[in-house]
């Protein structure tokens, strides 16, 4: 179901690793990672298990979440799934 919201997603792979990026239709999006037809970095860490998510009105503000995130260490990245903020590095 797609909206006029842009959403910013972590997914937890097989191997306990993290997949973050952004979509207008989460679950199309999930199924795509797991159909092995999403990104490349998923398509041997199958399956995925959506993790995370959160709701931005611009593609622009998601997509800025998505850098952050991944400019996060691993510690960091913890932290912020646990918390919901991101934390100073």
């Amino acid at each position: 179901m797609e909206t006029d919201d842009y959403f910013f997603y972590v997914v937890k792979c097989s191997d306990g690793t993290y997949y973050a990026g952004y979509t207008t239709d989460l679950a199309k999006r999930l199924a795509a990672h797991n159909s092995g037809k999403g990104a490349k970095y998923t398509r041997a860490k199958r399956p995925v298990q959506l993790i995370h998510s959160e709701t931005f009105n611009t593609k622009p503000e998601a997509m800025r979440a998505e850098y952050a995130f991944k400019q996060l260490t691993r510690l960091q990245k913890d932290r912020y799934l646990n918390t919901g903020r991101r934390t100073e590095k």
